[in-house]
């Protein structure tokens, strides 16, 4: 096939339009893993023939050439290559911006009609800008969705009492290092008893947005182990204060100021928080640790889930 496909392109004059034969065999030869420059090679054709083949089958699925108004084209082969590779290179803002481009780079004299027509000819649509990216300007890389995004800090519970009118609620004012403590709404009073709550270290979620419960602004998410019918809440390490932060080695990144809703962080992190078979609060593996003091742990819960 090679041979033929060869013998049958060297035939082919440099302006004149490639047969359907032509394009199936530069698609084929894309197919077998062949390289632009390889296919050309083989085929005797120029590059920018190949990569425009190649580029109208990807966008449509297609190797036929697309309809001609009946009129002669404007541009020698040359001229079109040329027209292609500046709409590829270039990202431009309008296709006057692109004639003026091409006029510099090849010399002719052509309308932006007739450049726009020829460039609906070779399979280029849309927007002029989005026909190529300009070299050299990164990519703005999405911000990584893992756990150090959660503001987590140590905390001291300066009061709490059972929420009036429910059967599992606590109200928490909890001492964060800020000026004024925060105010924390808890489903826990089915598990703890409220007077083991009095002046007790925390671990809490504080970049969550404040939402209203039961007519209580919540400023803040104690982190728990919990499994079906039972629930601890982590402990820090001797020595905590609050404020300290909870941080994770290989996790480096800095917290959100606070966490939208929209993009799910919360929802996408919290299925790797779980305890370790030492009852050690981790995420991936990587222990909840306050710098210089050590890690946080749930009593006698092991391979739970924190939430």
């Amino acid at each position: 096939m090679q041979k033929q496909s060869a013998n049958v392109c060297s035939t082919m004059g440099r302006s004149e339009e490639l047969s359907e034969f032509q394009r199936g065999t530069v698609v084929g030869c894309y197919l077998c893993k062949k390289s632009v420059r390889e296919i050309s090679a083989m085929l005797n054709l120029p590059r920018s023939t190949v990569s425009a083949v190649i580029l109208k089958w990807k966008r449509g699925g297609i190797t036929t050439a697309l309809p001609r108004s009946g009129r002669p084209h404007k541009l020698k082969e040359e001229d079109r290559q040329v027209l292609e590779r500046v709409a590829l290179e270039k990202c431009l803002p309008s296709i006057k911006a692109l004639t003026a481009e091409f006029q510099s780079a090849s010399g002719a004299s052509v309308s932006s009609t007739t450049v726009r027509r020829e460039l609906h000819e070779m399979g280029f649509r849309g927007r002029v800008s989005s026909y190529g990216k300009p070299k050299g300007v990164p990519k703005v890389a999405k911000k990584q969705v893992d756990v150090s995004r959660l503001d987590l800090r140590i905390g001291r519970v300066v009061t709490a009492q059972q929420l009036p009118d429910t059967d599992g609620l606590f109200v928490e004012q909890i001492d964060v290092g800020e000026a004024f403590p925060r105010t924390v709404v808890s489903e826990l009073s089915q598990h703890i008893p409220v007077e083991q709550m009095q002046n007790r270290m925390v671990v809490l979620l504080c970049n969550e947005r404040p939402v209203e419960t039961r007519g209580i602004v919540n400023q803040a998410m104690l982190m728990c182990a919990s499994s079906q019918d039972k629930l601890e809440i982590l402990d820090p390490p001797n020595g905590a204060i609050p404020g300290d932060r909870v941080t994770f080695q290989g996790f480096p990144g800095e917290p959100d100021k606070e966490l939208n809703p929209k993009q799910k962080v919360w929802e996408q992190v919290q299925p790797d928080l779980r305890t370790d078979g030492q009852c050690v609060a981790t995420y991936k593996g990587a222990a909840f640790e306050v710098a210089g003091k050590g890690v946080c742990k749930a009593q006698t819960m092991s391979d739970c889930e924190i939430k």
